[in-house]
């Protein structure tokens, strides 16, 4: 890497840098979970009760879009992040508390319990990128030995 600023993308399938925020150079692109666009959530809407929570979550092609703009400005980890977070808006709540609490060092009796969330994220949410990322966690708490349950 360069210590040259990026100013275009060389990525070709989303955005680049210059479409930094969405929000404001390309609004028309941005959807809540609701499939709302942006523009259409408005104070009025609100106070008019046509608001709802889904209106207030983003989308998964959000996320990916950030992702596809963090990576064109060199911030590979924060899009790797983006995309893990993308594939977690399809995935019910109380199922994110439970897979963060197995990842807590300790929680997981032993590393076919984490493999099963693992494969509960893939199977049944399509959330492959998270899923991966919880195979690793799952192999370094096995090297590390941090599957004794401690509480």
């Amino acid at each position: 890497m360069t210590d040259t600023p990026v100013t275009e993308s060389p990525v070709t399938d989303g955005p680049g840098v210059a479409d930094y925020p969405l929000a404001e150079t390309r609004p028309d692109t941005v959807r809540a979970l609701s499939g709302r666009r942006m523009s259409e959530i408005t104070l009025d809407a609100v106070l008019a009760g046509g608001v709802t929570m889904d209106d207030l979550r983003i989308d998964a092609g959000a996320l990916r879009a950030q992702a596809s703009i963090a990576r064109a400005a060199g911030r590979e980890t924060l899009a790797r992040n983006l995309e893990r977070g993308a594939d977690l808006v399809a995935v019910p709540q109380e199922v994110v508390m439970a897979t963060y609490d197995l990842l807590r060092p300790g929680r997981a009796r032993d590393e076919a319990e984490l493999l099963a969330a693992a494969r509960r994220l893939r199977d049944e949410y399509g959330a492959a990128t998270i899923a991966a990322f919880v195979e690793e966690a799952a192999e370094v708490y096995a090297r590390r030995g941090l599957f004794r349950f401690r509480f």
